[in-house]
């Protein structure tokens, strides 16, 4: 039976979360998402790992600035989506939606969850329980819609919805205690919401991340994986609106809140 990847919590930047996973029987480490050099090179040498694998979510510079300077020192390869591979740093290896490929003895399924970006991917690591979700699927949140539609974005979280409720959700911000504040508002009667917020706030108030998360948590309090529920539709008044039309309008506000 192979062991699950140890995934590690990385902060970068002011606010950017990146995830180091390493596999204990190769002794061989990876990386999704490289925001600050500096950050995920004292993390690997505190841990004397090094760095094989560097896995890309999405072009925006938060997410891939340290790529070079790592590649650089460790020596490590590049994955990121074909249809993005114009915008990324270059790549080792390309993949498409609906793709599998081996790290370290482990599947990694490509999703595509376009929406905050076109080409946005996620990574899903069944045998670690664990997605790689970046600014598509966020803890409490989604990413704003810079380059895809409403449409897009609720499919791909319809997508990641669909996971395996005890999923766990590594997203690369933290924003949860700002996505709490605007969650209320939506669905102002959710028990479970209100107690996950008193959680982040004691997380928070002692500088502990509320990064990752689990799908099951997402599914019961965020309100963008909720659009379909006629509990939010009633709050919203939207009681006959459908499921994307809601979720259009939850996205509007939050992007006004």
């Amino acid at each position: 039976m192979t062991m699950p990847l140890e995934i590690v919590t990385v902060p970068c930047l002011s606010d950017n979360y990146a995830f180091l996973l390493h596999d204990a029987a190769s002794g061989r480490s990876a990386l999704v998402d490289a925001p600050d050099p500096a950050a995920i090179t004292a993390a690997l040498k505190k841990r004397g790992w090094g760095l094989d694998e560097i896995l890309l979510t999405h072009h925006h510079w938060d997410h891939i600035d340290g790529t070079k300077e790592l590649c650089s020192t460790f020596g490590a390869s590049v994955t990121g989506a074909a249809t993005d591979a114009h915008r990324l740093p270059d790549l080792d290896r390309t993949v498409q939606d609906g793709e599998s490929f081996d790290l370290f003895g482990h599947e990694v399924q490509v999703l595509d969850v376009s929406g905050h970006t076109v080409g946005h991917i996620a990574f899903y690591i069944p045998d670690s329980n664990a997605v790689f979700t970046a600014d598509s699927l966020m803890a409490l949140g989604c990413g704003r819609l810079f380059e895809g539609t409403p449409e897009q974005m609720w499919n791909s979280l319809s997508r990641l919805a669909a996971l395996p409720p005890e999923t766990v959700v590594y997203s690369g911000h933290e924003y949860t205690q700002a996505n709490a504040a605007f969650a209320i508002t939506i669905d102002p009667d959710n028990d479970a919401l209100k107690t996950r917020i008193a959680q982040i706030d004691t997380a928070r108030a002692a500088g502990e991340p509320t990064v990752p998360s689990t799908l099951q948590l997402e599914l019961d309090t965020n309100p963008f994986l909720r659009a379909h529920l006629s509990s939010v539709k009633e709050s919203m008044a939207m009681q006959n609106a459908e499921d994307v039309d809601v979720f259009t309008e939850i996205r509007r506000r939050k992007d006004n809140f």
